[in-house]
């Protein structure tokens, strides 16, 4: 049987995807947060995110010795298109939770692998740390897309917390998280 023409046309686009994501990911590379770069991040983000970040925010990046592990730029053939940007939380002992502070990519950039390779750096690098016990982060209520994104690494939801944004048409966020093992 010949599937329908709906079908074909939805199994070819996904053929496409998938190969440009692979052709794609060898043009992708990473690079570290410095006070060299910084200002790069801060436009990328002025970009992708609906929120303005504090300078404290960027200044800690580039400077904080904990955020610069679990912190990434990720490049598309030597331009920066996206970004990932996590903080330790201590917790008892010598334990600690990774937060997901921000995670973007350029909408040209998009479904091509970016965010995914920027997430999987930062879950191998915190599946050499036993002592990181979770990495969590607050998503906005009604961005399925992400929420989807974050269940597929493996990341489960959690509560919702009313009100987290405080200059957003839509407050609330939904809190995802994933204990080890990372990878």
């Amino acid at each position: 049987a010949t599937p329908e023409p709906g079908r074909r046309a939805r199994r070819a686009a996904h053929m496409d995807q998938a190969g440009l994501k692979e052709r794609a990911a060898k043009l992708i590379s990473f690079g570290g947060i410095t006070d060299k770069n910084i200002e790069q991040l801060r436009k990328l983000n002025l970009t992708v995110f609906p929120v303005r970040y504090s300078d404290k925010f960027y200044t800690d990046l580039s400077t904080a010795d904990t955020h610069k592990e679990f912190s990434h730029l990720g490049y598309f053939s030597d331009i920066m298109v996206g970004a990932i940007c996590c903080r330790q939380e201590p917790q008892e002992g010598t334990q600690f939770k990774l937060y997901i502070m921000t995670i973007g990519v350029l909408a040209p950039y998009r479904r091509i692998g970016v965010g995914q390779q920027l997430l999987l750096e930062v879950l191998k690098a915190a599946a050499e740390k036993s002592d990181c016990v979770e990495i969590y982060l607050h998503v906005q209520v009604g961005n399925d897309e992400a929420v989807e994104f974050y269940e597929k690494n493996g990341f489960v939801r959690g509560e919702v917390v009313k009100d987290y944004y405080q200059r957003l048409d839509v407050c609330d966020a939904i809190v995802l998280s994933k204990k080890p093992p990372f990878t």
